[in-house]
């Protein structure tokens, strides 16, 4: 048996981050933009996909490229675009994989989540249900297909609760799930550690020094880019939310800290000022 790798980016519309501006790069289907084979061997799917109908779709496309059976899905978080979709895999009696912070995510908030998504998915939430996923680990899971070894890692605390990368040591990729970011600027959520995120980034993503890295959101890139537009972002945002505090700044003048490097980032206006201000709460408290 051999294994497919397939790269799909899936918009997960959101309250957030949906536009109707945005223009669908595959009208044909309900995925945003056509899944691409990167190396021609798996199915290991990563990620649920953000409703049972999206991933529906994307077992579509995967059929047109491969015949094998889908042998396993791994969520790379709890959030909706990670897991939602794990009904339709469920349904097919296909394994799911998640990290045990994760799944308590999905067991404590996921009805929450759901519902969100019914309310601007509307009718295309139709047939999508929480399933917690069957198999958990902790740190590390190993898992062979087709000759192909996958080493699924939680190498810390970083982006939320139970970032999950996949490393593929013998190619040299990293499917990295949040804790990198290239294209859109990192959303920083309430319980989000920057410092801790550094750290995982910095002492363990970093030192496995992947060749490709495939982000949670975006294109297929390497390393040098997600560091820049991860590591090298939230150090630049602590860095200057505590030029702003030792200069005795409040709450609502950390929202207004000089982010412009950073402008040309999908997502700039709906998460910068944000950003600022939950990481001013982490910071004030360190």
């Amino acid at each position: 048996m051999r294994t497919t790798l397939i790269v799909s980016s899936i918009l997960a519309a959101s309250a957030s981050f949906a536009s109707e501006d945005i223009a669908d790069q595959y009208p044909q289907s309900e995925l945003y933009s056509k899944p691409v084979e990167v190396i021609p061997h798996g199915v290991v799917v990563i990620n649920g996909s953000a409703s049972a109908r999206l991933a529906a779709a994307l077992h579509q496309e995967i059929k047109q490229v491969t015949d094998k059976p889908v042998k396993l899905v791994i969520n790379e978080n709890g959030q909706g675009h990670a897991m939602l979709g794990n009904s339709y895999w469920a349904d097919l009696g296909v394994d799911i994989l998640a990290h045990e912070e994760a799944i308590e995510e999905v067991e404590e908030n996921g009805d929450f989540i759901l519902q969100g998504m019914q309310r601007y998915n509307r009718d295309k939430a139709e047939g999508t249900r929480v399933v917690i996923p069957n198999l958990s680990f902790s740190d590390r899971y190993d898992y062979e297909l087709g000759g192909v070894k996958f080493e699924i890692l939680h190498l810390g605390p970083a982006h939320g609760p139970g970032d999950t990368q996949v490393w593929i040591p013998q190619w040299g990729m990293m499917i990295a799930g949040d804790i990198a970011f290239h294209e859109r600027m990192p959303p920083i959520f309430e319980d989000t550690c920057t410092s801790c995120w550094i750290d995982t980034f910095e002492n363990a993503f970093m030192a496995l020094n992947p060749t490709y890295v495939i982000p949670g959101h975006g294109h297929p890139t390497n390393l040098a880019q997600v560091t820049r537009y991860t590591r090298d972002y939230l150090v630049d945002l602590r860095e200057k939310i505590a030029g702003h505090m030792d200069n005795g700044g409040d709450l609502a003048g950390a929202y207004y800290v000089d982010q412009d490097r950073w402008r040309h980032l999908d997502t700039f206006e709906e998460l910068a000022t944000k950003n600022a201000g939950r990481v001013y709460a982490e910071m004030e408290f360190e």
